[in-house]
This record gives structure tokens, C-alpha cells and sequence, in this order.
């Protein structure tokens, strides 16, 4: 018996290791992973895949620096495809930390909880596929991590006509629930102003005295 287990084990140490590994639906390695990749599989009000339709999104620190308040965000946040497009997407991280492409609303059939999603732990690019359905609709796009959510990392992709715009969408759309940074003003406040003016204007007084002393 100790031989046998010995044997075997020698056996499966020899098996090649494969950095990337299929657990139903969800293709892992070390840089990061694509769950629900479909290709091929074809939704049921779809008859054929419509067109190919290639994006490139970028995430990252740097995206967000025009945007007030916010820390993360994608190059782009609004894209429109037919209905039945296949949409092959290649999401770069150009920051250090984890990021996700993920979207939301995909027939359940297909997609468990519906959603197609796109992770990188850190710098890096990954591709994969989905097909869309034939209705008119806008999904929700975002980072699954709550604070990237929050601090800007959502977009909306629209098949067909869409069904409007979502909220919050950087650059697109206004927020559902607006930063707010309210100030307190007591009288102690303005007492500290005045104090300050008047302090500022006898320093201000006393350097030109003192220059003009120096000057003559």
C-alpha cells in the first residue's frame, strides 16, 4: 500500500502544472480572471450573432483626475452595440491594485447572476466574450470592489436603443446622491476671520513701515 501511494504520488508530481485553470465557467491564473466567458453560446431570442464588436477599456488612478472627489474610474464609460452583438472585451489595469470590468443583467440562463466579469489583481490585460440579447436595454457596468464603485468606477453599456442613461456615470450623467462637504460657520468662525483680517492688516502696516524706514 505505501508503495502504491508512493507511486501515484511520484505519477502526479511529474504532471505538467498549467498556470490557468476552468472552474465551471470562471478561467483563473495569477494575473487575474474572466468568469462567464461565452463566446458561442447564443441567447434565446438571438437567431445569430449580429456583429463583432471589439472594446478596449482601461482602469485606472489616472482616469479619475479631472473628476472632483473621485479616485478611480475607466477611459471610457458609455458604449452602445446592436442587439446579438458579440462583444469581445479587453480590459487593461494600468493601476497596481485590484480592478474589475464587470456587467450586470445578462440572461441568468447563461450568465449565473447574471454577470460577465473581467479581474485583474494588478497591471496587466485580459480578453473575453459575451453575447448579448436581442432587447433594447442599458446594463451597469463597475468595479466590484465597493470603494472603487463609490469613488467613480461605473459605466453603461446600451444594446440597441438602450433604456436611458443610468445615474453616476462620470462625465454622463448627473449622481443619485451627491457629495456633499457642508461647512459649519459659528460665531466663533467669524470672530477667528475678523481677527485674522486685522492681525493681517497691522503685519501688512508695520512691513511697509519698515521698508519705507530702510528705503530713506
Amino acid at each position: 500500500m505505501k508503495n502504491t501511494l508512493l507511486f501515484l504520488f511520484f505519477c502526479l508530481s511529474a504532471l505538467p502544472v498549467f498556470a490557468a485553470m476552468n472552474h465551471g465557467g470562471m478561467i483563473m491564473d495569477e494575473k487575474g480572471m474572466i468568469m462567464n466567458h461565452t463566446p458561442d453560446k447564443l441567447p434565446k431570442d438571438c437567431k445569430a450573432v449580429s456583429e463583432d464588436v471589439n472594446i478596449t477599456i482601461r482602469g485606472g488612478h489616472k482616469f479619475a483626475k479631472d473628476f472632483a472627489g473621485k479616485m478611480f474610474t475607466y477611459d471610457k464609460r458609455d458604449w452602445q452595440v446592436p442587439p446579438c452583438a458579440r462583444v469581445n472585451v479587453t480590459f487593461i489595469n494600468e493601476d497596481d491594485v485590484r480592478h474589475q470590468f464587470m456587467i450586470h443583467g445578462l440572461p441568468g440562463y447563461m450568465y449565473p447572476k447574471g454577470m460577465f466579469t473581467i479581474e485583474l489583481y494588478g497591471k496587466g490585460q485580459k480578453t473575453g466574450s459575451f453575447i448579448v440579447p436581442s432587447r433594447d436595454y442599458t446594463y451597469y457596468i463597475h468595479c466590484e470592489v465597493s470603494q472603487h464603485t463609490e469613488k467613480g468606477m461605473k459605466g453603461q453599456l446600451k444594446v440597441g436603443k438602450g433604456t436611458g442613461d443610468l445615474d453616476s456615470i462620470l462625465g454622463l450623467t448627473a449622481p443619485l446622491t451627491p457629495d456633499l462637504y457642508p461647512i459649519n460657520n459659528t460665531h466663533y468662525t467669524w470672530i477667528t476671520l475678523i481677527f485674522s483680517i486685522i492681525i493681517g492688516a497691522v503685519l501688512i502696516r508695520l512691513l511697509a513701515n519698515f521698508l519705507a524706514t530702510r528705503v530713506l
